[in-house]
């Protein structure tokens, strides 16, 4: 029997999720806080602290290492908060009897806690009693964060480059270290060498004698290999990994970081074959390293938790996905968006996601990473974007920052959506001999990208009536496809029931199933990558076409057995489920033959 929840609430954009915690972890309900935008950070630390009477100083740009305070002060202050709510929730009195009853109600049906609690409450019963089951029992959702990896900007002071450790993703995850949490930081968006090592310098990370972490690492990961190599890296370092969290490439919120093709079904299968192979694989490593340090080595097998998330809608593909490949939770993300009790969403920008339909979520090339994001079209971020282009000045003014890693023309950074750099590749442009077709093109390539490290956090400065003079009011917003088939504005009961199947929230009756979502996405982005080679493919782009479509159809052969052997699962779609798998194996089928008839350009020396 399952005691707790068995979902979790993932990071959503910058501001989505940023006070998450204070709203469901007192229910139970694990969730993540992004790092990335310390002056957001602050400024709801300040609205807060006003709220809730708490005294506030601030931290200005002016003290030394100051962001890594306002990250350890808010996280500390979201702590407090949060703890607070939950001890009210325990230390019940008749009158505010609910909170207790909500959560408990909440937990999934085969819970333990829920059958426990219903019969405590049978005809009379003693409160006092009840406040001692809650006190030993009930436990807080964790306070997670989020950062990603690549985020990690140089810092100046003067135009002196100031060290490693005041770089954006060090100093989040120092701030982070020194906070009083006791949780999690997930690393999302690849590796970063640095950033791995410095964290070795955290004692929280380290396990006790027990195997007791009061700090953990959670890699958000796409493959197993990834997750292999960036574990043995870290082991070697005297880090543990206590949790892969696997994201499907593309069927996501927020940037998407396709695989080579390797589709969500075979990858978690991977992972259920190989997982007790790498928890030992990585411990020994640790171990070694452990003892090379002279530090505790845990006497017992170190816990290794493995989750996933993206695209998953019902109940049945939930069940699924934890029995069948043995998972430890799931995350949904992108509905939680429609849950004003669970996320923070201005209300001009739900309005939008209920209204939106498949055609206003699309893969976008706006963010200034350079990597795939999940876009809402006719966010109003995007309109302010064209007004400048239709003005003449394309391009943000950059007020925060975050994203200012490109080099180019600049030692300390600058961001492809700003108007300093589209300013400069636009004179760069204007001084090649192009065709208008060609310069509209390369053009639009410049002024699509967006000023994300803005808009993403806009929106929780807005629907908190916050001051955006600096940030303008343009939010930019970045849920998955699943967003399609959800089309109205749901309570946290809702949601949770919906979760579990005590309840039904999607308004359509022509959602696919997650996988086959998934696998079409997938081919879609193959089709483009085989059209952007059509101009000009060299050798190592056509290997990467060969690998991507192999990988594919060996994903769509795994299907094809899973659906046809699964018992008493996805009954009533498993006829057209097999149908749609055989139709996609026609497409890359012919997919595969396109990339053999195109003519190849050598690769230049």
């Amino acid at each position: 029997m399952k005691d707790k929840h068995t979902f979790h609430i993932p990071v959503m954009g910058i501001g989505f999720t940023i006070d998450t915690p204070l709203k469901v972890a007192q229910y139970g309900i694990d969730s993540v806080i992004s790092l990335v935008d310390d002056i957001l950070l602050e400024k709801l630390r300040k609205m807060y602290s006003e709220k809730f009477e708490v005294p506030y100083k601030e931290i200005t740009d002016k003290i030394d290492d100051f962001r890594a305070k306002r990250i350890t002060s808010y996280l500390n202050l979201i702590s407090d908060l949060a703890e607070k709510n939950f001890q009210a929730l325990k230390n019940m009195s008749n009158e505010k009897s609910d909170e207790i009853k909500k959560y408990i109600a909440m937990l999934p049906d085969g819970s333990r806690l829920k059958a426990e609690f219903n019969k405590l409450i049978e005809g009379s019963f003693d409160l006092s009693e009840i406040k001692s089951w809650a006190n030993k029992n009930l436990t807080m959702g964790s306070i997670d964060v989020n950062i990603m990896t690549k985020v990690d900007k140089d810092n100046y002071i003067k135009k002196e480059k100031l060290p490693v450790e005041y770089n954006d993703a060090h100093a989040a995850l120092r701030g982070f270290a020194q906070s009083k949490l006791k949780s999690s930081v997930i690393l999302s968006a690849g590796m970063n060498p640095r950033l791995y090592a410095y964290m070795s310098q955290f004692e929280d990370f380290y396990p006790d004698t027990n195997g007791h972490f009061n700090k953990k690492i959670i890699l958000k990961v796409s493959d197993y290999r990834s997750a292999l190599i960036q574990g043995k890296f870290l082991a070697k370092k005297g880090l543990w990994v206590s949790e892969y969290r696997i994201e499907s490439g593309l069927n996501c919120g927020g940037h998407a970081f396709a695989t080579d093709g390797y589709l969500l079904g075979p990858v978690l299968q991977e992972f259920k074959e190989k997982r007790e192979e790498l928890r030992t694989n990585i411990q020994n490593v640790l171990n070694k390293e452990l003892e090379n340090q002279g530090r505790v080595v845990s006497n017992n097998s170190l816990e290794l938790k493995v989750t996933a998330q993206g695209g998953v809608g019902t109940v049945e593909e939930h069940e699924f996905l934890l029995e069948h490949y043995e998972l430890d939770s799931i995350g949904w993300g992108t509905p939680f968006l429609l849950v004003p009790e669970a996320t923070t969403v201005d209300k001009k920008t739900l309005n939008q996601l209920v209204d939106a339909k498949e055609e206003d979520l699309y893969l976008s090339g706006i963010s200034p990473l350079g990597v795939p994001f999940n876009n809402l079209r006719t966010n109003t971020k995007d309109l302010e974007k064209k007004a400048f282009i239709d003005k003449g000045r394309p391009g943000s003014s950059c007020p925060k920052r975050y994203i200012a890693l490109n080099k180019e023309f600049k030692e300390t950074g600058m961001c492809t959506a700003s108007r300093e750099y589209q300013y400069l590749k636009i004179k760069e442009l204007d001084n090649k001999d192009l065709s208008p077709e060609d310069y509209q093109e390369s053009f639009n390539k410049i002024t699509e990208k967006s000023c994300a490290c803005v808009g993403l956090g806009t929106s929780a400065l807005l629907a908190h009536n916050i001051d955006t003079k600096v940030e303008g009011d343009g939010v930019s917003i970045c849920p998955g496809p699943n967003m399609a088939y959800y089309s109205k504005i749901m309570t946290l009961k809702n949601m949770i029931d919906h979760i579990y199947g005590r309840d039904y929230m999607i308004s359509r009756t022509d959602r696919p199933n997650m996988f086959i979502k998934e696998l079409h996405i997938y081919i879609d982005y193959l089709k483009n990558k085989v059209e952007e080679a059509k101009k000009s493919m060299n050798k190592k782009e056509e290997k990467y076409l060969v690998t991507f479509t192999n990988n594919m159809k060996a994903g769509v052969l795994y299907y094809q057995n899973l659906f046809a052997t699964v018992a008493h699962t996805f009954e009533d779609i498993k006829e057209s489920v097999l149908n749609e798998l055989e139709a996609s194996m026609r497409t890359l089928q012919n997919v595969g033959s396109e990339i053999d008839n195109l003519s190849l350009i050598p690769v230049a020396n």
